[in-house]
């Protein structure tokens, strides 16, 4: 079982798994359900990266919704959850218009069970588990000052991360990476039940930093679900440029979990003109 304390101990060593070490492991432990997948179609802005996983998808969302609740229940004992009924119906709204869109990538994504809620806390985070678990933090809201269109740039970003399976390859990675520190042989089945698979999740979403790649992915995409339904695009260099000037001021939680803004701006800005017309589209239509 991977212990808490195995995981703070690693959590700095987990992110560095390379994904080339992820399809060597892969090769040798084909008994263990290992697969090469295309988690969703490219959509208009081209995503067509193949991922590694060593867990199944239906695993991880049965720990994802597990973490969920976990996460649920603190929020609710502390009257935290959904504390704020306005920004919880506004966060939904938006939330309901860009889930639509998501058939985009993934026809089965509109179905999920989505669920949807705030956090009322002056940290700066939201968050998606697999499965559409999402999370919006109200300091993230308040201290940004978001619009609608930044706050669906914020939760199609997020999205976006559960649609591509980020959480999945992040658990593979790291599931890789015990398996190379321990020596612990696979056996078919096994390895996902040791995992403890709601920790696991739960310590990947709130404490391992997405890779740049998957960011880039998560940030395109997200582009594209708030073009589908209606969002200027444009608002999401608006957020990251927002983002820069709080990680000068003040820590954030956010922040910790998805790097720096830098040169991701440049990439929404060239970017942006490839989905203007779905958003013109889709304007049109409203």
């Amino acid at each position: 079982m991977v212990r808490a304390e195995y995981r703070r101990q690693n959590a700095g060593i987990l992110m560095y798994v390379r994904p080339v070490f992820v399809t060597l492991l892969c090769g040798m432990l084909l008994a263990s359900g290992c697969q090469t997948v295309q988690t969703t179609a490219p959509g208009a802005v081209g995503v067509e990266r193949k991922q590694q996983m060593l867990v199944s998808e239906n695993d991880i969302e049965k720990g994802a919704a597990q973490a969920y609740a976990q996460e649920l229940q603190k929020a609710r004992q502390t009257g935290k959850l959904n504390a704020n009924p306005a920004l919880t119906a506004r966060v939904r709204a938006i939330a309901q218009r860009l889930i639509p869109a998501t058939s985009a990538f993934r026809p089965d994504a509109p179905g999920w069970k989505w669920e949807i809620n705030t956090l009322t806390t002056d940290d700066m985070n939201a968050y998606a588990m697999p499965g559409g678990k999402i999370m919006v933090y109200s300091g993230l809201v308040d201290r940004l000052k978001l619009t609608d269109a930044e706050l669906a740039a914020v939760i199609g970003h997020e999205i976006s991360h559960a649609l591509r399976e980020h959480t999945r390859e992040r658990v593979s990675r790291a599931y890789a990476q015990q398996l190379a520190l321990t020596g612990i042989a696979v056996a078919t089945g096994a390895g996902q039940g040791t995992l403890d698979l709601a920790n696991t999740v739960a310590s990947v979403t709130f404490q391992l930093p997405h890779s740049r790649e998957q960011e880039s992915e998560a940030d395109v995409m997200g582009l594209e679900l708030m073009a589908r339904a209606g969002y200027d695009p444009r608002a999401a260099v608006n957020v990251w440029q927002k983002m820069m000037a709080a990680e000068k001021s003040s820590s954030s939680e956010f922040l910790s979990t998805h790097p720096s803004p830098g040169n991701r701006i440049a990439e929404l800005q060239a970017r942006v003109p490839k989905v203007l017309p779905l958003y013109q589209a889709a304007s049109a239509k409203r």
